[in-house]
C-alpha cells in the first residue's frame, strides 16, 4: 500500500510538474501554474521522505530514511530564506537571482553525485562490490560535471550581472577553455574505464575542480548583452544534472523536472539567439557586450540630438491617437512600472489608443520586461510581441521609449561593423514621432552608441523615468 502510495504521490508531482509549464506560458494563467508545480512538489518530497525505503547496500534490507530532524531543519530553514528573498528582491535584481537560484540547483546535483560516488567507492572498499556499476557511474560523471559548470558559470553569472564581477576577457581563453575540457574528458574516460583504480578517487575530484574552472572561464568573457542567452543556457545544464539524478535514485519526479527544465531551457535558449539573429557559438566566442563604449558623447558622425519638454511631451501624446510604450531595463531601474501604467490610463482617458512593444530580449532576462508590467496589472492583451509592435508601427503616432537602447538601435539594420548587426529591433522610425526617456547620454548595456538618438523624428526626454513619467502624468491631467 505504502508503495502504492509512493508512487501515485510521485505520478501526481509529474503530472502538476507538465500542467505547470504549460500555465507558466501564459501571463494570465501563470501564478497559477507556480503554484500547481510548487503543489506536486510538495507531494512528491513529504511522500519520499515518510514513504520512500532504500537499500544502505544492496545486501541489506530496505529501510525509510532516518534523519528527519536535519532533513526539516533544512526544509524550514529552504523555505523561510527563499520566502524573505522572494519578497524582498527588487525587479532589477530578478535576473541575478533567478541566476543565484539556478546555481544552486546545479551545487545539490553536484553534490548528489559527490555522495554516491562515496556511497559507490564505500561498497567497493568494503567487498559489497567487486567494480564499479559503469551505467551508474556513467550518470554519476555525467551529473557532477554538468551541475559544476552549471553551479561556478551561474555564480559568475549572479556576479556580473549584479557589478561585483566585471568582464574580462583572458588572452588565449578560448584555447584554454578546450585544454581544460579535454582534460575533463580524459580524466572522465580513465575513471569510466577505471583504468587507474588507485587514482580513481582524485581523478574523480579532479573532474570536479577542472568542472569549476571550465565554469568560471566559459562565462566571465561572455559580454553584458548576451547575459540572457548565458542564463537561459545555463538553466538547461540544470535541468540536465537534476535529470542524471532522476536516473541515479530511480526517481520519476526527479526525471521528469529535470527533463522539463532542460528541455525548456534549451528551446529558450534557442529562440533567444533567434531573437538576436546570432548562432549559439557566437554568442559564446563573440563577447557582444563585453566592452563598454566611452560615455556621455552628444555626438555620433557630426549628428546632434534634440530636447524635448515635458509640457510639450504631454501635448504630443495627448493629442496622438495611436501610442506605442517600448519599455526597457531603465523602467525597471527606476522602478517605474506602476506610474507607467497610470500614464497608459490617463491617456486612455483622453481617447488616445495605448500599447507595448516587447523585444524578446530586453532588459537582463528572458521574458524581464512581461514580468514588470505584469507586476503593475497591465493587460497581457496590451502586450506586443516584436513583430506585431512592428507591423503597427507605421500607424503609431508617437512611441514613448523608457529605458530601451540596443532593442531599437538603428545600427542593427544599418551598420555591418555593428555587434549587433542583423539583430532584429524594434522598428521604431516608422512611427510619427520617438521620444527617449533616458537619464543621460551613456550608451546601453551593450555598450554601443545608438545613432536613434540623432535622428530628425527623436526628441530626448532626459530624467529618471519614475520621476519624469509622475511628472507627465501631472501634465496630462491639465491637457
Amino acid at each position: 500500500m505504502q508503495s502504492f502510495i509512493l508512487h501515485l504521490s510521485y505520478l501526481i508531482g509529474s503530472v502538476t510538474f507538465i500542467l505547470g509549464l504549460k500555465m507558466l506560458s501564459h501571463p494570465e494563467t501563470a501564478r497559477k501554474g507556480n503554484l500547481v508545480a510548487a503543489f506536486g512538489m510538495t507531494v512528491a518530497i513529504f511522500a519520499t521522505i515518510f514513504l520512500y525505503k532504500y537499500q544502505e547496500t544492496r545486501y541489506a534490507e530496505f529501510k525509510h530514511l532516518g534523519n528527519l530532524g536535519w532533513i526539516f531543519g533544512a526544509l524550514v530553514l529552504g523555505t523561510v530564506v527563499g520566502t524573505m528573498a522572494a519578497k524582498k528582491v527588487k525587479m532589477t535584481a530578478m535576473p541575478e537571482m533567478v541566476s543565484l537560484f539556478n546555481g544552486m540547483g546545479g551545487a545539490c546535483a553536484m553534490l548528489i553525485s559527490i555522495v554516491e560516488y562515496n556511497h559507490m567507492a564505500h561498497e567497493i572498499a568494503t567487498g559489497v562490490m567487486v567494480t564499479p556499476d559503469m551505467g551508474m557511474m556513467l550518470v554519476i560523471v555525467l551529473g557532477m560535471m554538468i551541475g559544476t559548470v552549471s553551479f561556478a558559470g551561474s555564480i559568475i553569472a549572479w556576479g556580473k550581472l549584479n557589478g561585483s564581477i566585471k568582464d574580462k576577457t583572458i588572452p588565449g581563453g578560448q584555447m584554454i577553455n578546450f585544454v581544460i575540457l579535454g582534460g575533463i574528458l580524459v580524466l572522465a574516460i580513465m575513471v569510466l574505464g577505471n583504468m587507474m583504480p588507485a587514482m580513481q578517487t582524485p581523478m574523480f575530484y579532479g573532474i570536479a575542480i577542472l568542472a569549476a574552472m571550465y565554469g568560471v572561464l566559459f562565462v566571465m568573457p561572455i559580454g553584458g548583452a548576451d547575459m540572457p542567452v548565458v542564463i537561459s543556457l545555463l538553466n538547461s545544464f540544470t535541468g540536465c544534472a537534476a535529470a542524471f539524478g532522476g536516473f541515479l535514485y530511480s526517481n520519476p519526479v526527479m526525471l521528469t523536472g529535470g527533463i522539463l527544465v532542460g528541455s525548456a531551457g534549451t528551446i529558450l535558449t534557442i529562440l533567444m539567439c533567434t531573437a538576436m539573429n546570432r548562432s549559439l557559438k557566437n554568442v559564446l566566442i563573440g563577447s557582444f557586450g563585453g566592452q563598454k563604449a566611452v560615455a556621455g558623447e552628444a555626438k555620433v558622425g557630426g549628428g546632434t540630438y534634440k530636447e524635448i519638454s515635458l509640457n510639450d511631451t504631454a501635448v504630443v501624446m495627448a493629442y496622438a491617437q495611436n501610442v506605442m510604450i517600448i519599455p526597457g531595463y531603465g523602467l525597471a531601474v527606476a522602478q517605474a512600472q506602476h506610474i507607467c501604467h497610470e500614464l497608459e490610463k490617463v491617456l486612455e482617458e483622453k481617447g488616445v489608443n495605448v500599447v507595448y512593444g516587447i523585444h524578446p530580449v530586453a532588459g537582463r532576462m528572458p521574458g524581464h520586461m512581461n514580468v514588470l508590467l505584469a507586476e503593475a496589472d497591465v493587460p497581457y492583451e496590451k502586450l506586443l510581441e516584436m513583430e506585431e509592435a512592428n507591423e503597427s508601427m507605421g500607424s503609431t503616432n508617437v512611441v514613448l521609449i523608457l529605458g530601451a537602447n540596443d532593442v531599437v538601435n538603428p545600427a542593427a539594420k544599418e551598420d555591418p561593423a555593428s555587434p549587433i548587426y542583423g539583430m532584429p529591433i524594434l522598428e521604431v522610425e516608422k512611427a510619427e514621432h520617438v521620444i527617449v526617456n533616458k537619464r543621460s547620454m551613456k550608451p546601453g548595456y551593450a555598450g554601443i552608441e545608438n545613432d536613434l538618438f540623432f535622428k530628425p523624428k527623436t526628441s530626448m526626454l532626459f530624467g529618471d523615468a519614475k520621476a519624469v513619467l509622475q511628472k507627465l502624468v501631472a501634465e496630462l491631467k491639465q491637457v
